[in-house]
């Protein structure tokens, strides 16, 4: 009988922990954090010494040194939007980090934009 174990390794077979696990077993984020999509994520001068740092977080602190969209975030770290969000909203409560809206909250009241884009479907 063969007793090398390298035969049990598949490399190319991706993580062995399921997703959830990277948060605990959560699904969704603590708190009342709202991260969209296209908000920019940006790393805080806190240190991170005294919170949990797992692999997943020090790879997303590492791209945030620089403004960041959540969706990028997800693309870079191979990480499914639903966690990355969890991550990011743990991050966010430790301080770690700060969410920077893209868009407004609140209804479009620029006119002279919405007359731009009347003029432009008036001239299709």
């Amino acid at each position: 009988m063969d007793t090398d174990d390298s035969s049990w390794v598949d490399g190319d077979a991706g993580p062995v922990a399921r997703p959830y696990m990277l948060t605990g077993g959560r699904t969704r984020p603590r708190g009342r954090t709202r991260i969209d999509l296209i908000d920019y994520i940006v790393r805080t001068g806190k240190s991170s010494e005294d919170y949990l740092v797992t692999p997943e977080r020090v790879q997303i602190l590492k791209l945030c040194q620089r403004p960041i969209t959540v969706a990028d975030l997800a693309a870079a770290t191979k990480i499914p939007l639903g966690l990355v969000r969890v991550l990011l909203a743990d991050l966010v409560s430790d301080g770690l980090v700060s969410v920077r809206a893209q868009a407004p909250a609140g209804p479009v009241t620029d006119t002279g934009l919405l007359q731009k884009v009347l003029n432009g479907l008036q001239a299709l």
